[in-house]
């Protein structure tokens, strides 16, 4: 292939391919719930717009192509939430999407308000993204039963300190 995948900040223009990402991306996730009205699958790509002007989107590209992305903001409550980890199917199972977690923690990390942990959540048979994320240290805090077919799984880590500046 001979091209080197480069995570970097998502700006306006990659709003589609990241819409079109996420829909192909959550395929699995839908069969696997039996639930086609998840809402990275019914997004519009206005809503998708207004999140990129409001929270901090990587993206993962290959050349010209996105092929990963992961969105999140600190609350004032300084907790970093993490959403929508996505990677595509081609190209998982190769560490990308551990890179673009790792990515957005420093992103989130370097902001100016208290960061004390990062939260995120995903489906409790999503086993891969479960694994993943234990793998980058996050732990289970709380099960949500959303209904017959999906419960939530939440998990946290802690936030490393930042250094303060010395004078």
């Amino acid at each position: 292939m001979g091209m080197s995948v480069i995570i970097a900040a998502a700006d306006a223009e990659d709003a589609e391919q990241i819409l079109k990402l996420q829909y192909l991306g959550y395929q699995s996730e839908a069969e696997l719930y039996g639930d086609w009205t998840l809402e990275p699958l019914t997004q519009s790509l206005e809503s998708l717009r207004e999140e990129l002007t409001e929270q901090h989107f990587l993206v993962a590209r290959l050349g010209g192509e996105v092929v990963g992305s992961v969105r999140g903001q600190v609350g004032p409550d300084g907790i970093g939430r993490i959403g929508r980890l996505v990677v595509h199917p081609r190209m998982q199972r190769h560490g990308l999407g551990g890179r673009l977690l790792e990515a957005l923690e420093r992103r989130l990390a370097e902001g100016d308000g208290p960061l004390t942990a990062y939260r995120l959540f995903t489906g409790h048979r999503s086993l891969g993204n479960l694994r993943l994320y234990a793998r980058q240290g996050y732990r289970q805090t709380t099960v949500e039963q959303i209904d017959g077919r999906l419960t939530l799984v939440h998990l946290e880590k802690p936030a490393v300190a930042r250094l303060a500046a010395t004078a």
